[in-house]
């Protein structure tokens, strides 16, 4: 009787992970988001719906979920917001859109953006972003664009971006990038408008060790 009990009692638990496992995700996300906010000045209030008290973020303004209430989108470009990113945009495990641009964030671009593996487009341009390229963006194996022009970043292409298969569209232009450009992979096809305004020494020549001239 007391193993039926017990049974029956894990059959219950089991069922009610299942069922409340959608909320504790979107929950997730919504603490990510909520983070985010936290480290923005936001003068316009574009992010005053995002209340940390609501059951998930879904029903926050500039927020797009799937139906099972996984953060797919964020569009926040031109919304005069600044500050800086923090990590906790990498739980963001299902995010597929990025879209930031046309702001004044700062500071570094944080390597934990490599782990939105779901990620298909990312957008960071016509900011106040230093530091270098991530090379954990070589992680991002769905993306197929990424624009991060018009900011300050220093530092050379990682080499790790040429391994991105899918990627069709990239633009580092108007920074101060050096070094050589990759040529491998996705980088045959990329026109050199889109590292135009930088420090880089053209592409790299095929078999030869690549050398960051003035890095």
């Amino acid at each position: 009787m007391a193993s039926s009990s017990m049974l029956l009692s894990l059959f219950f638990t089991i069922l009610l992970f299942f069922f409340l496992s959608p909320t504790l995700c979107a929950n997730s996300q919504g603490n990510a988001l909520h983070a985010m906010r936290s480290r923005l000045s936001d003068p316009n209030n574009i992010m005053q719906s995002w209340d940390p008290t609501l059951v998930n973020p879904c029903t926050w303004f500039h927020v797009t979920c799937d139906s099972n209430n996984n953060v797919l989108r964020l569009d926040l470009g031109n919304s005069n917001i600044s500050g800086s990113l923090g990590p906790e945009l990498g739980d963001l495990k299902h995010l597929q859109y990025l879209e930031l641009y046309g702001n004044n964030l700062r500071g570094k671009i944080p390597d934990e953006l490599g782990n939105l593996e779901s990620l298909i487009g990312m957008d960071l341009y016509n900011n106040e972003f230093k530091g270098k390229i991530p090379e954990s963006f070589g992680k991002l194996k769905s993306i197929r664009f990424l624009r991060l022009n018009d900011n300050k970043l220093t530092g050379s292409i990682p080499r790790e971006l040429a391994n991105l298969s899918n990627l069709k569209v990239i633009d580092v232009s108007n920074n101060d990038l050096c070094g050589t450009i990759p040529v491998d992979g996705p980088f045959a096809n990329f026109h050199m408008e889109s590292f135009k305004n930088n420090r880089l020494n053209g592409p790299e020549l095929k078999g030869l060790v690549p050398y960051d001239f003035g890095c």
